[in-house]
């Protein structure tokens, strides 16, 4: 019997060939063929049971080779984290080779052409729970640098432009494979697929005329033995008026109402340059002693605004079940103590300007950018420190899900770093500013304030509803058949 270890091999490495569609300039383009091996190795396993353990190597690999990164805090933790996330993987394994093998007839490859992707989301749907992790590495983020593409976003989120992504996969691998008319409805989704976006994007009509905000966005980075006074310093050398400045996460490290000191020295800062601040404070919080991360607007006159972070970190910030999981902190880098989160989100108004502000980690959720947007937020603002990733692509990653949350709510975006990237993204994805996680300085971005409502907007996260929909329905299916067949004959 001929060994079925180098084909399972093949999986694992195949799974993790996305990688390369996700931080490289000019390799996002790969995101559209990039999971047909792993396609055609689910199609030819032998048995359900093989199809279930080649998708979840696949899983494997695609979750250690995108979020690699987090290696040297999970340390031991790490592999199985990654082998029991994966685990998600198994049951599309099976509908995949299914789908696929079943691709017959034109109905039935166009069956395949929905239900392989309606898998994909609803995978990515479920480890998006912020529980485990979040939406890190979603195929649709790959094509952050493509606005016209992520016009789809516009319509059904991040979930949309990923199903689009893979089912243009599956549409050539049944091209590939298939036979006769199947091969054309191959043809047809991949055709489809890949210029939905774009045709979409071409109809939409201009944004309306406004005028363009400026934003300075300080990025001190790191090895200052005043991280204060390296931000001060860069805030007042700006060299031009300008409407607000961000600094980034973790900016201020003393709780201000504690150091009424600090708070005048941001005040008379923000007088001096003629616009209010958005510093973010991580400090305990006094009374009851518990960190907490704030973002908090100040002006000429002190605190006029505060958000504290809703979101948290599992592990990062927090520990879920400290009381069982505790010990994880002795063999990782989780929290040694859990972060309070805040109970709301606040949209803060800057001289006639709403902004929607959200601290790093949570610049990976759609629908908390939708909420701002549904909030009144006509500029969505994010202040992220990536300390702890310097060195890989999570900076960089962290910073383009500003792309895909303007694309989705139809608001800019700016993104200030204590470390990592800054950038700025117009209310369709467009890129107008990008400061690598290399350089610091301030950075002036005129930001244009044309929005709109959104399909996404209005409806949420409708395409996920509907793979689980999709999903549901074929499982019947195949329990209905598998049935019947057990049923004696007449």
């Amino acid at each position: 019997m001929r060994s079925r270890w180098p084909a399972r091999g093949a999986v694992l490495i195949a799974g993790a060939l996305p990688l390369v569609a996700f931080p490289a300039p000019g390799l996002d383009l790969l995101a559209w063929v990039a999971l047909v091996p792993v396609l055609l190795l689910l199609r030819a396993a032998g048995t359900p049971r093989e199809a279930a353990l080649r998708g979840w190597l696949a899983g494997v690999g695609f979750l250690a080779g995108t979020q690699y990164w987090l290696a040297p805090n999970l340390v031991y933790f790490f592999p199985f984290a990654i082998g029991l996330l994966a685990l998600l993987w198994t049951g599309w394994g099976i509908l995949a080779r299914a789908l696929l093998r079943g691709a017959e007839t034109p109905a039935r490859a166009a069956l395949a052409v929905v239900g392989v992707p309606a898998g994909w989301v609803l995978i990515e749907t479920v480890r998006s729970w912020h529980w485990l992790g979040g939406p890190w590495s979603l195929f649709g983020s790959t094509q952050w640098r493509r606005p016209s593409v992520l016009a789809l976003a516009s319509v059904g989120g991040v979930w949309l432009v990923g199903f689009a992504v893979v089912a243009a996969n599956v549409g050539l691998a049944i091209l590939l494979v298939g036979r006769g008319t199947p091969r054309y409805v191959g043809a047809a989704a991949c055709l489809v697929a890949v210029a939905a976006g774009p045709l979409w994007s071409a109809t939409r009509p201009e944004l309306p005329d406004a005028a363009a905000v400026p934003v300075a966005l300080v990025q001190p980075g790191m090895g200052h033995d005043d991280l204060l006074i390296r931000q001060e310093e860069l805030t007042r050398g700006l060299g031009r008026p300008v409407h607000l400045v961000v600094w980034g996460e973790s900016s201020v490290g003393e709780d201000l109402t504690a150091r009424p000191d600090l708070l005048d020295r941001l005040t008379a800062l923000s007088g001096s340059v003629g616009a209010e601040l958005l510093v973010n404070v991580d400090a305990r919080v006094p009374g009851s002693g518990a960190i907490a991360k704030t973002s908090t607007l100040i002006g000429p006159d002190g605190i006029e605004a505060e958000y504290r972070k809703t979101r948290l970190v599992p592990f990062g910030e927090y520990v879920p079940f400290r009381d069982q999981l505790g010990w994880l902190t002795r063999v990782t880098a989780a929290a040694g103590q859990n972060r309070e989160a805040g109970e709301k989100l606040v949209v803060m108004d800057v001289e006639g300007l709403a902004i929607g502000p959200l601290i790093s980690f949570e610049q990976t959720f759609p629908d908390l950018a939708r909420a701002q947007a549904r909030n009144g937020a006509a500029l969505l603002v994010y202040q992220s420190s990536t300390a702890t990733f310097q060195g890989s692509w999570a900076p960089a990653q962290l910073a383009s899900f500003g792309a895909l949350r303007a694309a989705e709510t139809g608001r800019p975006v700016a993104a200030a770093a204590l470390t990592g990237v800054s950038a700025a993204f117009g209310a369709r994805g467009n890129l107008l500013a990008w400061m690598p996680a290399a350089e610091s300085g301030a950075l002036i971005v005129d930001v244009p304030m044309a929005g709109e409502d959104t399909v996404f907007d209005r409806l949420g996260n409708w395409v996920p509803a509907s793979c689980a929909l999709m999903v549901a329905l074929l499982a019947l299916g195949a329990f209905a058949r598998r049935r019947s067949s057990r049923q004696p004959s007449k």
